[in-house]
């Protein structure tokens, strides 16, 4: 529920997911992009009709840059300057290991919003670098049940997590090199990047940070994802019906397609939600949101529907301050572990194969594969090439972590297989759980051991019709699922 797709030539991708009134400093430096498709309404016009106000300007940070002139070999280039990047820069320069990230715009804003769990956030010491917080979020049902949860909630802001990562990696020397990269060749004991600048770079790893349309993973196993699309606004609106004090992270109501029997009939069948951050009384952060689809939404369907709900609660939308499309792949098999490039971030699979998260997650894992990094090169063994690789894939994604993410693709296949009603009766009881249980899924906090008791209980406090949708729909991912953890397992 947080990122965006955005193929180039060798694809960089920021991933990404709102902010307080025209004069706040939430809403400087923030990007926007054009809407060509328009739906209309004699009542309300729609929001598809307006421009967004804010442009993209990129942050003013003195960086060190890479002087050609210099010597060109570092320990350890990174391609991209996101968040997973830029937290895997700081944190593995460290160790005092030379580190190099390349980027065609190191400077830029990142295009989308985040949201986060407070508790992540706080637990890795990046607190400072939330904008708003709620203190509790809610689940609708349906038009009849909600769901509280008390679990305070959080709106990262883009520009003070980016200046606090690059404030970091200025402290440890990195350089940077505003530049595309063109192309990786490989040695026994060295790699090499070229850029469009001709430039020409060296160093012992090489990290892939620029999304997941990224060319420079190898696979060895099909890709098969399952695919969240959304559509968001952060809006000035005359009102809105949602609460001050609590995020909406999910609202599965259908009133609104009452009268659009099109609309209501898809959305039946592959239903979407809407994401709502409340500001205030006239600005809020709306995101209409396919969980997960396979083949991918309509991105014309999800706007559609995104009309329709807003002109059913009365939201009449002033001035669009920044629109947003995020494209997430979800699930489908690890990269080939181990290979010449390493990867972190959308292009490594650590984006929840059942949610979307991602960013708290890459916050948490870049440490603990910088760590595996500075065993081989900030050692005076210097331990490069085929040991080098495995020790850094196997630092990210060790067994057990592999397990653990089947078994969260093993609920993301699960997930493809309901319609709304299954949405519903699923997370009903999904939420019901110990909070132990659904904080720790939602977060990729839980052991296989604890995955297995988690749907155990969940199993119990289904419903009859919910426990029907679980013995009829489950078994051909559980199988697929108890085959990949054997094949883990040897």
């Amino acid at each position: 529920m947080e990122t965006l797709f955005r193929p180039s030539p060798l694809p960089l991708l920021c991933t990404s997911r709102p902010i307080s009134s025209l004069n706040s400093p939430f809403l400087h430096n923030t990007p926007s992009r054009k809407v060509h498709q328009r739906v209309q309404s004699s009542k309300f016009p729609s929001f598809l009709d307006l421009e967004p106000v804010l442009k993209p300007e990129p942050i003013d940070f003195d960086l060190s840059w890479f002087d050609p002139s210099d010597r060109r070999r570092f320990d350890v280039i990174i391609i991209g300057s996101g968040p997973a990047g830029l937290r895997l820069a700081e944190q593995v320069s460290r160790y005092g290991i030379k580190v190099c990230c390349v980027d065609p715009s190191p400077l830029s804003m990142w295009p989308n919003n985040y949201g986060v769990w407070v508790d992540e956030f706080e637990s890795l010491g990046l607190e400072d670098c939330l904008d708003k917080t709620w203190p509790m979020t809610c689940v609708f049902i349906d038009d009849h049940k909600t769901k509280y949860l008390d679990r305070p909630y959080g709106r990262v802001s883009r520009k003070e997590l980016k200046i606090k990562l690059l404030g970091g990696c200025v402290a440890n020397s990195v350089k940077f090199h505003k530049a595309k990269v063109w192309k990786v060749e490989h040695e026994e004991f060295e790699s090499s990047i070229v850029c469009d600048d001709g430039i020409e770079l060296k160093a012992s790893l090489i990290v892939d940070a620029s999304g997941f349309a990224s060319p420079l993973i190898e696979y060895d196993k099909p890709r098969n994802p399952g695919y969240q699309i959304a559509h968001g606004i952060l809006a000035q609106v005359d009102d809105h019906p949602f609460d001050m004090d609590k995020m909406v992270l999910m609202d599965w109501r259908d009133s609104h397609l009452g009268n659009e029997p099109n609309l209501r009939g898809s959305n039946s069948k592959f239903p979407t939600f809407l994401y709502v951050m409340p500001f205030d009384s006239n600005l809020i952060f709306l995101e209409e949101t396919s969980l997960v689809s396979r083949p991918v939404l309509s991105y014309m369907e999800v706007k559609k529907r995104m009309v329709a709900r807003l002109r059913h609660l009365g939201i009449k939308v002033r001035s669009v301050i920044e629109d947003e499309k995020c494209l997430i792949p979800m699930g489908g098999p690890l990269p080939q572990i181990p290979q010449r490039v390493m990867a972190i971030g959308g292009n490594s699979g650590t984006v929840h194969p059942s949610t979307g998260y991602m960013v708290a997650r890459t916050m948490a894992l870049a440490p603990v594969l910088a760590e595996a990094i500075a065993e081989c090169l900030g050692s005076t063994r210097m331990i490069r090439g085929t040991p080098l690789y495995h020790k850094a894939w196997n630092g990210l994604w060790p067994v057990e972590r592999r397990c653990t993410r089947e078994c969260y693709r093993f609920g993301m296949e699960f997930l493809l297989k309901l319609d709304l009603n299954g949405m519903r009766k699923f997370f009903d009881a999904f939420f019901g759980l110990e909070p132990h249980y659904w904080q720790g899924y939602l977060s990729s906090k839980l052991s296989v051991g604890e995955l297995a008791m988690l749907s155990f209980s969940l199993f119990g406090h289904a419903s009859n019709s919910s426990k029907l949708d679980i013995v009829t729909k489950c078994p051909a991912p559980l199988v697929k699922l108890m085959g990949n953890l054997a094949l883990e397992a040897i």
